[in-house]
């Protein structure tokens, strides 16, 4: 598999590193750390084949072929990639990100999609990004759980998963053709990084407003048109990836889990971490031993 390789490149002060973590015939998995901040101008880059990305942490904007706009990439969100469609990633606004990179080759992707609404590989998905939504909850925090390191991961089976909800999910959404401005990324960026920085924290809309700089209304829907989700969905799904990874990485009691995690009580976190994953977080951790 390779995985003490670490590949570099040099886009200016900043790096981008991929470890592979495991391959096998038609497909790639990767680490993907990259350095890069508003120092480092974007650069045009090529899909050579599918591509599907969690980001673990950090934050970046990311261009495609096809989209007249640009996406604000953020934990959890999913970055999409067709065969062949030119792109480029910038930090104009933060430095630093982290991805679980999925690479598939045309034809192995397409018979995961087989049956679905992929009617061409070369131009497999309608959008550059998935936001935090439900359908896709249930294997980022799988993906992240992963990254942490818990047990031995089938990593074949966890990239088939993935696909396979993303081509889900990406049927269901409507991609939004707004344009969104420097000045909007650039505040909801900030709100983003420290929700990131301080994800058990006291994150009321106020707060959040105030460090965007923007009245609790406009914040409001500012947020959750560059993030794709409204502030308190996503606080509440990055508290529970991150219970889910403390869960399959860790022996902590789960009431322990849900203070640090953020929740008031264990019964109002069994009952969102049920809400999400679909199981309870006992059965969750068992599932991952």
């Amino acid at each position: 598999m390779g995985s003490g390789f670490l590949a570099e490149i040099a886009v200016g002060p900043g790096r981008i590193e991929a470890r592979p973590l495991a391959k096998g015939p038609g497909w790639t998995v990767e680490d993907v750390v990259c350095s890069c901040g508003p120092g480092d101008r974007p650069y045009p880059e090529q899909h050579e084949g599918v591509s599907i990305a969690i980001v673990t942490s950090g934050t970046f904007q990311y261009r495609g072929s096809g989209s007249n706009g640009r996406e604000v990439m953020t934990p959890g969100s999913i970055l999409l990639g067709s065969p062949g469609q030119a792109f480029e990633c910038g930090h104009e606004h933060g430095a630093g990100d982290r991805c679980l990179s999925f690479r598939f080759a045309p034809d192995y992707f397409e018979r995961i999609a087989e049956g679905s609404r992929v009617s061409d590989v070369r131009r497999v998905f309608r959008s550059l990004r998935l936001p935090p939504v439900p359908t896709v909850s249930p294997v980022v925090a799988d993906a992240c759980a992963a990254m942490a390191g818990s047990s031995a991961i089938a990593w074949e089976e966890l990239g088939i998963r993935v696909a396979a909800h993303v081509v889900r999910a990406d049927g269901e959404l409507d991609p939004d053709p707004r344009a969104i401005t420097s000045d909007v990324i650039s505040r909801v960026t900030r709100t983003v990084r420290m929700i990131e920085a301080h994800p058990a924290g006291d994150l009321t809309t106020i707060r959040l407003a105030r460090e965007a700089g923007l009245s609790p209304f406009h914040f409001l829907r500012t947020f959750e048109k560059v993030t794709g989700v409204t502030p308190h969905k996503y606080i509440l799904r990055l508290r529970l990836r991150n219970a889910a990874t403390m869960l399959a990485a860790g022996s902590n009691r789960i009431l322990d889990l849900a203070l640090d995690a953020g929740f008031g009580d264990v019964s109002n976190f069994n009952h969102a971490f049920r809400a999400e994953f679909g199981v309870s977080p006992r059965r969750y951790r068992q599932r991952r031993g």
